[in-house]
């Protein structure tokens, strides 16, 4: 067994503890704590209003599900995938397959830890595995800010276009089933004090 296959074993046998997500990247398995209140209520808000958005489109937002691809699987604060979500579900039952889900967003956790997973870590995996719009929402961007990265290069590990949006302005998702969709002041607040 090669030592990318151990450790994905070691991954899928994991016990994960309530408000923690256990994810296998580049970097190996890493365990991290889901977010506070403000993390909390971003999610909900950006949740309700992608769920009226996407109604009757064959397609919602979801959350808790690992995103499979290869060996690896990071698991997303947020994501639109199909409502039959059964059609990209892994074969093994660990979570969806990349190649089924057309956003994923992420909101930042105050620390370097967390923007550099957020905006290095995850931007590889994510352009990595072909997700066509990942969105990025950053307290600490400068007084907060909305990054909205398309057309994954999968080879390159990146995305080729990024936009980035501060607070109090509209952030228009710009292609897939959330196409139109914006994320505004009534989601994120306006622009935030710096300390």
């Amino acid at each position: 067994m090669s030592p990318e296959e151990r450790l994905w074993e070691a991954w899928k046998h994991i016990k994960v503890p309530e408000y923690a997500r256990v994810e296998i990247d580049d970097d190996g398995i890493t365990l991290t704590v889901i977010g506070g209140a403000r993390h909390a209520a971003v999610g909900r808000s950006l949740a309700n209003a992608l769920r009226d958005h996407l109604r009757d489109t064959g397609w919602g937002p979801g959350h808790g599900h690992a995103v499979i691809s290869g060996r690896k699987a990071v698991q997303p604060d947020l994501l639109v995938l199909p409502d039959d979500v059964e059609q990209i579900a892994d074969p093994e039952g660990l979570g969806v397959l990349a190649s089924g889900v057309a956003l994923v967003v992420e909101i930042v956790w105050p620390s370097a830890e967390g923007r550099n997973r957020d905006h290095v870590i995850k931007h590889r995996a994510y352009a990595t595995a072909g997700i066509p719009v990942y969105v990025i929402v950053d307290d600490d961007d400068h007084g907060g800010a909305v990054t909205i990265l398309t057309d994954p290069d999968t080879e390159r590990r990146a995305y080729n276009r990024s936009a980035r949006i501060p607070y109090g302005e509209e952030a228009l998702i710009p292609e897939g089933p959330a196409k139109g969709f914006v994320i505004g002041p009534e989601i994120t607040g306006e622009r935030r004090t710096q300390s």
